[in-house]
């Protein structure tokens, strides 16, 4: 029989509500985990935000100081779905107080932060896991076996894509997102971390890199009031935007292989265009998150003029078969976020990391800011392994 496990979920926006909902069904997808998740408390410090959370998903109980949840014996594991300047503060006294972690990227506003998490949780030997949900696509697991399996060859180059409008629209608020001192980077620790999580965990160690970075919006307007999501705030007070909209990278991989990782959250026409591109000396394979369940595969012997076919992943693939009995029945993303809820539980049952980790986190953070500081210079960056 499943052990019940009290969680908590600090921070119930829109990705505190995916959070949730990956607690609600991941029994469902996976009835032989061994541990039964129970929605103990929700901490939310806009009113009214709580309250309503848990009459619809049934928290036991409510708070706006997230420091109730680290001081309750009740809770044992732990969402952090706040903004990015309370990651530290909150992850770091969380895994002090034994809470099992599951936090968003970026975790914080750059590598200290995130190697401060990463520390405080091996210290208190509790498990973390982190949200680069893209990687727990299962047609990105079966891109990766691909790799590895050498079908492909060796890789030569690699292009990473993560553009999306969300913010193009000039009315756009003036949230935490587009301050440094909340937010820290901008299009970085948002889109362009999950682009380097994909290229570590499909092609290994990023040995050096060169990136430049731009504001095409330089204005927004204050909001008013409390906002969720990607609200708009026309009439307000304009004050400016202190990251980045945009990034663009040249990576050198240790195995020799080349990259190009491009991220934008201004990009009009584009809504959630990620996706990968890897070339081998007898391959490729292609991924676009909009098309989830399917990859472009070439390989064989004729490497000029070779096709391209479309292989739609089925149970086979990852954890597809969790949600769907055949090939070419759509998964969605808040599946990935069940998948990344499984893993989390998992290494909480079994005492073993599952998924993308925090020291995955530190990983990305220091290529963030390899990339922020070659921004600065204008120079090439080496990062030490």
């Amino acid at each position: 029989m499943a052990r019940t496990l009290g969680v908590a979920v600090v921070g119930f926006g829109w990705m505190g509500r995916v959070h949730t909902q990956a607690y609600a069904r991941v029994l469902h997808h996976f009835p032989l985990l061994g541990l039964r998740p129970r929605l103990v408390t929700v901490a939310e410090e806009v009113p009214g935000r709580a309250e309503e959370a848990a009459a619809q998903f049934g928290f036991a109980s409510t708070t706006r100081d997230w420091r109730e949840v680290a001081a309750d014996p009740r809770v044992e594991a732990v969402s952090v779905t706040a903004p990015n300047f309370l990651h530290r503060e909150i992850g770091v006294a969380m895994a002090e107080a034994g809470k099992h972690l599951w936090i968003e990227k970026p975790v914080g506003l750059g590598g200290d932060d995130a190697r401060a998490v990463a520390g405080a949780a091996a210290e208190a030997g509790v498990q973390g896991t982190v949200g680069f949900n893209y990687r727990n696509a299962p047609a990105v697991e079966a891109a990766r076996e691909l790799i590895v399996s050498g079908e492909l060859g060796a890789v030569t180059h690699v292009r990473i894509r993560l553009f999306s409008d969300y913010a193009a629209h000039p009315e756009g608020a003036l949230t935490w997102r587009y301050e440094r001192e909340r937010g820290g980077s901008g299009v970085l620790g948002d889109l362009a971390s999950h682009g380097a999580d994909l290229a570590r965990h499909l092609l290994g160690d990023i040995a050096a890199l060169t990136a430049d970075t731009a504001i095409f919006l330089p204005e927004r307007a204050r909001p008013t009031g409390a906002t969720a999501g990607h609200a708009r705030a026309a009439g307000g007070a304009l004050g400016p935007v202190e990251n980045e909209d945009y990034v663009s990278c040249l990576l050198r991989f240790a195995s020799g292989a080349r990259g190009v990782l491009e991220a934008c959250r201004v990009s009009v026409g584009e809504q959630n265009a990620y996706g990968f591109e890897v070339h081998g000396t007898k391959g490729a394979v292609f991924w676009d998150f909009r098309r989830m369940n399917e990859l472009g595969v070439s390989r064989g012997t004729a490497y000029q003029d070779q096709p391209v076919s479309t292989v739609y992943v089925g149970p086979g693939a990852g954890e597809y078969g969790a949600f769907q009995p055949g090939a070419a029945n759509a998964m969605g993303y808040d599946d990935l976020k069940v998948i990344e809820c499984h893993r989390f539980l998992r290494s909480i049952a079994e005492g073993t990391p599952h998924g993308a980790t925090l020291a995955d986190a530190v990983h990305s953070a220091t290529v963030l800011d390899a990339m922020a500081r070659s921004a600065e210079t204008g120079a090439w960056v080496t990062l030490q392994r």
